[in-house]
């Protein structure tokens, strides 16, 4: 096993490159596993998937699936054939490891003896030595030559010692090569259910819904202090306190007051950061955009998840025409299958007691009307937001939900009914009711 490096002090690209034999291979896959432990790829799993496939092939003269498509087929399960110039999405994980590379040596406290690199417009990596090894070598030689043999006896353990490494050392390379011979490992469920948001460098936008919040006016809370001396008397007080206002008490509609700093939905709240904190784990750029901070044209530049029923306007423009959707009916919320005699689920939940039953839909859109890949996560009421939240962003709830469903879901649109059981206002563990895949 045998591949090529350039050493950091060559300046002349024609110059022929250096071979590596089994021994410097060895400290390359070693460097490769302290990359992989760092910070900077733990938790990036398509990052780690890309450098350790591409290393390995280099290291066991696999040249050929150094190649963008091959990539693109072996590592992110594209179809052989597929179009390179639509989909980048090998190109963009590149830049990305690229750009954890150099954060990994720059964060080193000095120069490693082997250094792993992945040049602009190459999926070759390149290896290169912080010394050449050939003068040390020679010069030991020497002084091996020039010892008295009294001396060279006396050295009998040192040599022992020596033949235990190299042994050693073999049985750690023919580890190495098994490890290399089963090539990257297969991806996850959750891997495979992101993996479209790759397709493109720009980021995902989390989208959350902002409606419109009345609030009581300052005279309305002055009204009420003249009846209660030292109620109300700062903005923490009124932010913080509910008006107790007597149910028979007449309001006027200009003591209350359209307050545009208020609004999110807790339950959208949760979704969002268990979302965002998942995309940064996995190495994808978001942004969170709330209420009119985003547009339709936003939503078709940029993949996206919209979080939110009722209250998100462009879920309820996106989800109409679709297997699972949302519906209201006389004041009553609730999830409609949209085929004759279609299931209906409505949430029961105990006003008292904050407890009960709530669904929500998770819709993985391939094709959504924005023209981009668009993940729905909404719930009829915020508790079924927040499980549907919890769910696309946990790994072992999305591998539980998704084991039933026909095995070529990745590469269809997919709706999913969610149904979680509410406690104290906070909702249990999401659980796959009803699936559509088309």
């Amino acid at each position: 096993m045998a591949f090529t490096v350039e050493h950091p002090n060559e300046t002349d690209k024609s110059a022929e490159p250096t071979p590596v034999g089994p021994e410097q291979a060895g400290l390359v896959l070693e460097e490769l596993d302290r990359i992989l432990a760092s910070k900077f790829f733990k938790n990036a799993e398509r990052s780690r998937q890309f450098l350790e496939y591409v290393v390995r092939n280099k290291l066991e003269g696999h040249v050929e699936h150094l190649k963008e498509r091959s990539i693109g087929t072996d590592v992110f399960q594209r179809a052989p054939g597929y179009a390179t110039g639509e989909d980048p999405v090998v190109r963009v994980q590149a830049g990305e490891v690229r750009r954890r590379l150099e954060q990994y040596y720059q964060s080193l406290p000095s120069r490693p003896t082997v250094r792993i690199e992945l040049q602009p417009g190459s999926y070759s990596p390149n290896i290169h030595w912080a010394s050449d090894d050939s003068e040390f070598s020679r010069e030991n030689q020497e002084n091996s030559q020039a010892q008295p043999r009294s001396s060279r006896i006396r050295s009998f353990p040192a040599i022992m010692v020596g033949v235990f490494l190299v042994t050693a050392f073999g049985a750690g390379l023919i580890y190495n090569r098994s490890r290399m011979s089963q090539g990257p490992p297969a991806p996850t469920v959750s891997e495979k259910f992101w993996a479209p948001v790759f397709a493109t460098p720009q980021p995902v936008l989390i989208c959350l819904a902002k409606p419109v919040v009345y609030r009581p006016s300052f005279g309305l809370y002055q009204r009420y202090a003249k009846t209660h001396p030292g109620t109300f008397q700062t903005e923490v007080e009124r932010s913080n306190q509910m008006l107790p206002l007597h149910a028979n008490e007449k309001v006027l509609w200009s003591e209350l007051v359209p307050y545009s700093d208020y609004g999110v939905a807790v339950g959208d709240v949760y979704a969002a950061v268990r979302v965002s904190s998942l995309l940064g784990q996995i190495g994808k750029p978001s942004q969170v955009r709330i209420g009119a901070n985003y547009s339709f044209e936003d939503l078709s530049n940029s993949p996206s998840v919209i979080v939110g029923a009722f209250n998100n306007k462009w879920t309820m423009q996106i989800m109409p025409g679709l297997h699972f959707s949302f519906a209201e009916y006389n004041g009553q919320y609730m999830i409609r299958e949209q085929i004759p005699g279609g299931r209906v689920w409505r949430p029961n939940i105990s006003q008292s007691q904050q407890a009960g039953e709530d669904f929500a839909i998770v819709a993985r859109l391939l094709d959504s009307k924005t023209g981009q890949f668009t993940i729905v996560a909404a719930g009829i009421l915020g508790s079924g937001t927040q499980a549907a939240g919890e769910f696309i962003s946990n790994p072992t709830f999305l591998e539980r939900g998704l084991r039933s469903i026909s095995p070529d879901w990745q590469k269809k649109n997919m709706e999913l009914v969610l149904q979680t059981t509410v406690t104290d206002s906070v909702a249990g563990p999401p659980r796959v009711v009803a699936a559509y895949v088309w």
